[in-house]
């Protein structure tokens, strides 16, 4: 599976590449206020697109990651407080009295 997924990575990254290459010509980069940036090469403006929507991905995907991450911790230590205690032996007063056990109803 991990082999799968590299593969599929340097065919995304071959497949970008080439239209990058392809897409070199100059361009005029307008901003707010009428100010124009010209001849700019497509292939910079498409990376900066890309680098600042993988920047704001990551932040609106960053609470959501941090809370699992948070409730993962806290699992992983009840866990392991409740493994603690199934390793130690019961006391006489959390032992269960043979007397107070209900019987099963027949079937």
């Amino acid at each position: 599976m991990r082999y799968l997924v590299w593969l599929l990575r340097l065919a995304v990254f071959i497949v970008v590449l080439v239209f990058a290459l392809t897409n070199t010509g100059p361009v005029n980069v307008n901003f707010f206020a009428d100010h124009v940036v010209a001849d700019v090469p497509l292939i910079v403006v498409m990376l900066v697109v890309f680098v600042l929507g993988t920047i704001f991905g990551l932040l609106i995907c960053a609470p959501s990651l941090l809370r699992a991450r948070r409730e993962k911790a806290r699992l992983r230590r009840e866990m392991a407080r409740l493994e603690e205690r199934a390793r130690q032996p019961l006391t006489p007063n959390e032992a269960v009295a043979p007397e107070t056990v209900a019987p099963m109803a027949p079937l």
